[in-house]
């Protein structure tokens, strides 16, 4: 099952639409996950449209609707993963453990908010990841998003991809 994982869309504030090349990637996803800041509901159905399944939370900068139609934590078992998605986790510093105690009962948390791309694994076993911005790079020297498969109750081929400049 091939998983497109993405965060920090802030549209249409950042950008007016989703870029080409991640629209063209939610073509070849199973499911998207989505990690929060939305921004609108017009960024939650150019998404929705896109996706074959969605998974998503509300972040910090989403709408008063959002944030009723969406949950601040996602859970979902995919091929044997269990995948959480919260937008979220706090400082860098003490992330990973503070996760493993939040959610014991995950395989994979996918986080957002910072819009800096973020990959490490927990003591415990506990997957972290961030896939950036694919809109608003901040101080990121590139708009990202990341892919990953999940099969066998594993998730392997965790790739983070850079979008090309807007032009």
């Amino acid at each position: 099952m091939r998983l497109l994982l993405i965060s920090d869309t802030h549209l249409p504030t950042r950008a007016k639409a989703l870029p080409a090349a991640l629209v063209e990637e939610c073509g070849r996803a199973d499911v998207v996950i989505h990690a929060g800041d939305w921004v609108d509901e017009d960024a939650y159905a150019q998404l929705a449209g896109h996706a074959r399944e969605l998974v998503g939370v509300h972040g910090n900068n989403d709408s008063p609707a959002l944030c009723r139609r969406l949950p601040e934590v996602a859970r979902v078992v995919l091929e044997g993963v269990r995948v959480g998605v919260v937008h979220e986790t706090g400082a860098a510093a003490g992330r990973e453990a503070r996760c493993e105690r939040r959610f014991p009962d995950l395989d994979v948390l996918v986080f957002g908010h910072s819009h800096i791309p973020w990959d490490t694994t927990a003591p415990g076993g506990l997957r972290l990841l961030n896939p950036g911005s694919p809109t608003d790079r901040r101080r990121q020297p590139f708009h990202t998003y990341m892919t990953a498969v999940a099969a066998d109750g594993e998730l392997t081929g965790v790739r983070l991809h850079r979008l090309p400049p807007r032009g």
